[in-house]
């Protein structure tokens, strides 16, 4: 979507002027790893307007690949416009003006799997799962288990405006099961699955092979099945033959029988014959949490706030680069935490990274100085800010 962002704080309504931007959780995940130095596609559908023009040459100017993006000749390209305050205060505002939009009309036919089938890993969120009927459809192909699929990473990113139906809980959860890693907020399992604690937040998704949970400023705990030896080997380049998933050192190993299949998953607002409707009731109980877990626990450095609006998928975004990278836990973590730093201390949602010699400087801080890091506006440049007192 194109994004107006406020001139000033204050209530929209008394907001005077927006500046336009680009927005989109894929995008902005995108943006920032292209930004940061890896290959990237990203696949979407803009509308054949003005607002899609903006998009695909804004997103394309970071080094992303677009050529894979849909000109829908139909459909508008979708906006809207947020205050600049927190998503989890009161006094925020969204307004959204994508109804009928060309992204909302994604499926499996307008988005081949083969599109994306040479990716090393294939990120994908919540939003999308949430725009249509035919979103949903797409996310569920895309997340279907099958031979030499890309790792699949998926972010929970739970906006409930987009969830009026009330099937965000169930339909998350599956799509989250089926996923390789998953990132999901203690806020977001809680309002989703009444669940805060990151071993009952685990203990209802021990399929994924990696299990980031987020807690805001606190940090991030990260749970690991069959961890491989640190740090973990790079993923495998596009066109070199997938690792043996029955290979027990592979972090991303399928577990048999761990994956619940499409059919155990009914699109949201149907049932399978025979099957009472769909009733408000609690979280699945917990189960143990799987014993081979490796857990992994990162605090997150103090950092002079901008605009506290982007961190979630600009930690996704370097911890996917972690990842493809090869780094261990503890250092995909603080990645992680840097790049939401960066994004934390702009304007806007996207942020240009820190370089990665900078970011691996700081990454190797021992515990202690790591704990005392604090970032300010500006630490990304050459006119960096940071300050461990």
């Amino acid at each position: 979507m194109v994004t107006f962002l406020p001139s000033r704080p204050g209530r929209l309504a008394d907001v005077p002027s927006f500046a336009r931007a680009i927005g989109g959780a894929e995008s902005n995940v995108a943006c920032a790893l292209a930004a940061a130095g890896h290959r990237v596609k990203w696949v979407g559908r803009v509308g054949r307007d003005g607002f899609g023009h903006h998009l695909v040459e804004t997103i394309g100017a970071y080094g992303v690949d677009v050529t894979a993006v849909g000109r829908d000749p139909h459909r508008p390209t979708g906006v809207y416009f947020r205050t600049a305050t927190d998503r989890a205060t009161e006094t925020h505002e969204v307004v959204y003006y994508r109804a009928g939009s060309a992204a909302s009309a994604m499926s499996p036919e307008t988005v081949p799997y083969g599109s994306v089938a040479d990716a090393r890993i294939l990120h994908l969120t919540g939003i999308t799962a949430a725009l249509s009927a035919d979103c949903l459809a797409l996310t569920r192909e895309l997340t279907a288990p099958r031979p030499g699929r890309p790792l699949v990473s998926f972010d929970v990113n739970h906006r409930p405006g987009l969830w009026r139906d009330g099937t965000a809980p169930d339909v998350l959860l599956a799509l989250a099961r089926r996923a390789d890693l998953v990132f999901v907020g203690a806020d977001e399992a809680e309002a989703l699955w009444g669940l805060r604690d990151p071993a009952s937040i685990r203990a209802v998704l021990p399929e994924p092979a990696v299990l980031v949970v987020k807690r805001s400023g606190e940090g991030a705990v990260v749970f690991e099945r069959c961890a491989a030896s640190s740090p973990t080997p790079p993923l495998p380049e596009p066109g070199a033959p997938p690792p043996d998933p029955r290979a027990s050192n592979s972090p991303y190993a399928w577990r048999p029988g761990g994956t619940p299949s499409a059919a155990e998953f009914p699109p949201a607002g149907r049932k399978p014959p025979g099957a009472p409707g769909p009733a408000p009731g609690p979280a699945p109980a917990p189960a143990p949490a799987p014993a081979s877990d490796t857990v992994t626990s990162v605090p997150a450095p103090r950092v002079d706030v901008v605009a506290p609006i982007g961190a979630g998928d600009a930690f996704a975004a370097g911890f996917l680069s972690a990842t493809l990278r090869g780094l261990d836990m503890t250092a995909r973590l603080r990645h992680g935490h840097l790049m939401a730093a960066a994004a934390l201390t702009v304007p806007g949602d996207v942020a240009v990274p820190p370089r990665r010699a900078h970011a691996d400087r700081l990454a190797a801080l021992d515990a202690g100085a790591w704990e005392t890091l604090h970032l300010g506006p500006g630490w990304t440049g050459d006119d960096q800010e940071v300050r461990t007192p």
